[in-house]
């Protein structure tokens, strides 16, 4: 079910979504070579707690019979890793590697979502072109992210924009609507048909997420039951934030 937010529950999504920003913002300054995910994760969680929230992420079913709850405040992705790694002490950043941070901050029973590609140190021009393009789709596709515009706009103009740029977007994993739950209606995949899905309106809340891969589209799952990887081995980038639908231009509340 689509929610249309009050002006008070807008307000809570606000609080979550600055949370949420607060933690990239300071996370951004630890990343360097010799630094395990696993740090990255506990400064993480000590923010959020520090600020009154809950790691939404930690302790999240996949669903999926066998597969352990998410075990970490973030997700920490490294080269091509997609998205959805889990923090360990054993995987230690190093020099030209770039790294996924995905987090979602649950404050007064709303929550805050945003991802950031990072690199570590100096990376290669095609790397740092992915980064680049990965953002930039995200900004493409909010164009779109107007009242009257449907879903479909989106998500056409985040897939016409990488693929235009040589890369390729992940077709199973998709952004989405965001509130109370972590993951609400609608699906907002990052390819697709303009003039296709619902037509948008104020207080709608979205996270909108393009998940970008340097080679081909195809991905893979890892035994843990989470991670997501490129099948060619190739680097991934993600980009994310919580927006609102405004009367006029969206309004990106986790920046």
């Amino acid at each position: 079910m689509i929610t249309i937010k009050s002006s008070k529950e807008i307000e809570k999504m606000k609080e979550a979504c600055r949370i949420t920003a607060t933690v990239h913002k300071e996370i951004e300054k630890e990343i360097k070579p010799g630094v395990s995910t696993y740090q990255l994760d506990k400064i993480a969680e000590k923010i959020i707690r520090e600020n009154g929230g809950i790691p939404a992420q930690k302790g999240y079913s996949s669903g999926v019979k066998g597969v352990m709850d998410f075990p970490a405040t973030i997700c920490a992705s490294v080269n091509d890793e997609v998205i959805h790694g889990i923090p360990s002490k054993k995987v230690i950043l190093k020099e030209g590697d770039i790294v996924s941070i995905d987090l979602v901050t649950l404050k007064d029973g709303y929550n805050g979502d945003a991802a950031r590609t990072y690199n570590v140190g100096k990376i290669d021009k095609q790397t740092q072109k992915l980064l680049d393009v990965t953002k930039q789709a995200f900004f493409e596709g909010i164009k779109f992210a107007k009242k009257g515009y449907r879903v479909g706009d989106i998500s056409h103009a985040i897939g016409e924009y990488v693929k235009k740029n040589g890369f390729s977007v992940v077709k199973e994993f998709q952004g989405h609507g965001i509130g109370r739950q972590m993951h609400e209606d609608p699906g907002i995949p990052n390819f697709g048909k303009e003039g296709r899905g619902i037509r948008l309106e104020p207080g709608m809340t979205l996270a909108i997420e393009p998940m970008v891969i340097m080679g081909n589209s195809a991905i893979l799952q890892l035994d843990d039951g989470w991670t997501i990887v490129s099948e060619d081995g190739s680097n991934a980038a993600h980009y994310e934030n919580t927006i609102l639908i405004t009367e006029k231009e969206p309004k990106i509340l986790t920046i």
